[in-house]
């Protein structure tokens, strides 16, 4: 069963908006690690929003661990996906060894078949909404997306988030969910948008929910590339949207470094069985504990 939303308007879309594009530029290596973003006052003026709206979007970057200001100087880029590949490419190391050339060269392809497996779809979000901006842009044609999406089921009491210091706090969990809708509906609406304009000619976009804690984040791309890595539980602030700072027990998935496995020729060799394990276990759970 597909999640429906609602769309969010006023104030609280341009928030996302401008959440969104900061979060974009963090991934694509705009601002990179250690780098300090431009003043507030700039990016309200470039965004063309309230500088209060820039405020917001930054705190929301900052409890999700990408930036941290630093008194006198601004926001720095503090967290960015480390990539370990078990089979380097000179391609991909003189681009970087971040998530985003990975996925941009999946959608460089005719046909893309991406499926993932996350706690919420936030960073997925970012980085689909880059390669719709190459679309647009005429860089990349692509005749087909395909993209699954395994979320945890919405109905489960998860060990994180939570209120470190009040066990029965609902609120950290309650954000949890409105940011994976929210994300979601923007995947939704992004990949909804490619097929209404013709710019791809087939898009599928699939959300299913799974009974499971999400322990791990897992990236199959085009059936031929694994990334997988395990969440790390940490103590982190968090601002709650009645505006209450509480220390939250949460986990780090952006930062957390991923493995990175290349299927080959040799249906023997590690990643290749790696990433066949993978596509199994997958398919398994999308097929037979999904809603």
């Amino acid at each position: 069963m597909e999640e429906q939303q609602t769309s969010d308007g006023g104030p609280g879309r341009k928030f996302q908006r401008v959440a969104g594009e900061l979060r974009s530029r963090v991934t694509d290596g705009t601002y990179r690690l250690r780098s300090f973003l431009p003043s507030e006052r700039d990016l309200a003026e470039e965004l063309e929003v309230a500088r209060v709206t820039v405020q917001r979007a930054l705190r929301e970057l900052a409890d999700e661990g990408w930036i941290e200001s630093r008194q006198g100087s601004g926001w720095r880029v503090v967290k960015t996906q480390v990539i370990q590949s078990a089979a380097p490419q000179a391609t991909r190391s003189s681009r970087g060894a971040t998530l985003g050339p990975l996925i941009s060269e999946a959608f460089e392809r005719t046909e893309v078949e991406l499926d993932v497996y996350t706690l919420t779809s936030e960073t997925l979000d970012a980085h689909i909404r880059l390669q719709v901006e190459r679309i647009r842009a005429g860089s990349i044609r692509p005749q087909r997306i395909a993209l699954r999406v395994l979320l945890p089921s919405e109905s489960l009491v998860l060990p994180y988030p939570r209120n470190k210091n009040d066990r029965t706090d609902s609120r950290p969990q309650k954000r949890l969910w409105a940011i994976c809708r929210r994300h979601t509906e923007s995947l939704r609406t992004m990949l909804r948008e490619l097929a209404t304009e013709k710019l791809v000619p087939s898009v599928e976009l699939r959300i299913r929910h799974v009974p499971l804690v999400p322990v791990c984040k897992l990236y199959l791309l085009n059936g031929v590339e694994a990334l997988h890595g395990m969440y790390e539980v940490i103590d982190r602030p968090m601002e709650l949207d009645d505006g209450e700072a509480i220390t939250a027990l949460d986990v780090l998935g952006l930062g957390a470094t991923l493995t990175h496995h290349v299927k080959d020729g040799d249906p023997s060799s590690p990643g290749s069985v790696f990433v066949g394990s993978m596509r199994a276990w997958f398919d398994s759970v999308w097929d037979r504990l999904a809603e």
